[in-house]
């Protein structure tokens, strides 16, 4: 499901963007002969072919070799230097897209990006150590600003289609990227469907927790992204300098049997932020 509202230019005031976006596993491919070439590809791990070119790529512009905004290599000459087909370079480079290293441009190329921006997946389910571990070089902490366990308001239950009285894990989490506060997330947990939740789990990967510790199976989330007028909360916790509006995205997440076990609002920096996602005809 999606929904699209164009941007009012006169106020720069709206952006209304709804999707919804499931958690996806990644398969490993067989393990294979190894490639000899001047940058070949191990084969020690059965990882699939196009992650490894995926993984050789982007080491290649975190180091600089690929410098931001410089094109890389044709298909062809990737597809020599990997000794790899079209599909699987082309399924290679849409990864790279998708993590926001790259924008394909028809008919002139593929192009390095700047990645001095927080990078927001529009089209997957994933957690702010999942996306920032690539991030080599950069200066990523989080800190728990609030931690507590709650009934869940009125609008909440309402939303969640929660009984009222329902218990409730608040979590308000600071997102410091290279020194500066930028990301302010707020959320919602369900304490029967996430028990045990502490503020240290919280400082680590709560996604993390649920997955690995709990056995769940996270399915899919109900996502908006729009613009928002500063509140007292985010100019408490965010370095905003100047900047009136943050951008807001809100996630109702579910698990695989259909319960609603989260809801969160992810609250960032203008200036931090872009999202991606891959378009298809």
């Amino acid at each position: 499901m999606s929904r699209a509202v164009i941007l009012d230019r006169s106020s720069g005031h709206t952006l209304d963007l709804v999707r919804s976006v499931s958690r996806g596993i990644v398969a490993s491919g067989k393990q294979k002969t190894a490639i000899r070439s001047s940058f070949s590809i191990e084969r020690s791990e059965p990882v699939a072919k196009y992650r490894q070119i995926y993984e050789r790529l982007a080491e290649r512009m975190k180091t600089g070799e690929y410098a931001a905004e410089s094109k890389l290599p044709s298909e062809t000459e990737l597809m020599q230097e990997y000794e790899a087909s079209r599909g699987t370079v082309r399924k290679a480079l849409d990864l790279l897209q998708e993590h926001g290293y790259v924008r394909k441009h028809h008919g002139k190329g593929v192009f390095v990006l700047q990645r001095d921006q927080i990078e927001f997946q529009f089209n997957g389910i994933v957690s702010f150590s999942e996306v920032y571990a690539s991030l080599l070089g950069r200066s990523i902490q989080t800190s728990v600003a609030s931690f507590e366990e709650i009934e869940a308001p009125t609008w909440l239950a309402d939303r969640m289609n929660l009984d009222p009285g329902t218990r409730m894990y608040r979590v308000e989490r600071v997102r410091n990227f290279d020194g500066e506060d930028v990301i302010l997330d707020v959320n919602y947990f369900v304490k029967d469907l996430v028990p045990g939740l502490t503020k240290e789990i919280a400082a680590r990967s709560i996604y993390g927790y649920v997955e690995h510790e709990l056995g769940l199976q996270i399915s899919y989330a109900k996502r908006k992204i729009a613009a928002e007028d500063v509140t007292e909360l985010d100019r408490l916790r965010l370095d905003l300098h100047d900047y009136e509006y943050v951008i807001v995205i809100t996630n109702d997440t579910f698990l695989y049997e259909g319960k609603q076990f989260e809801y969160t609002e992810s609250r960032h920096r203008l200036d931090k932020f872009q999202f991606s996602d891959v378009a298809r005809r």
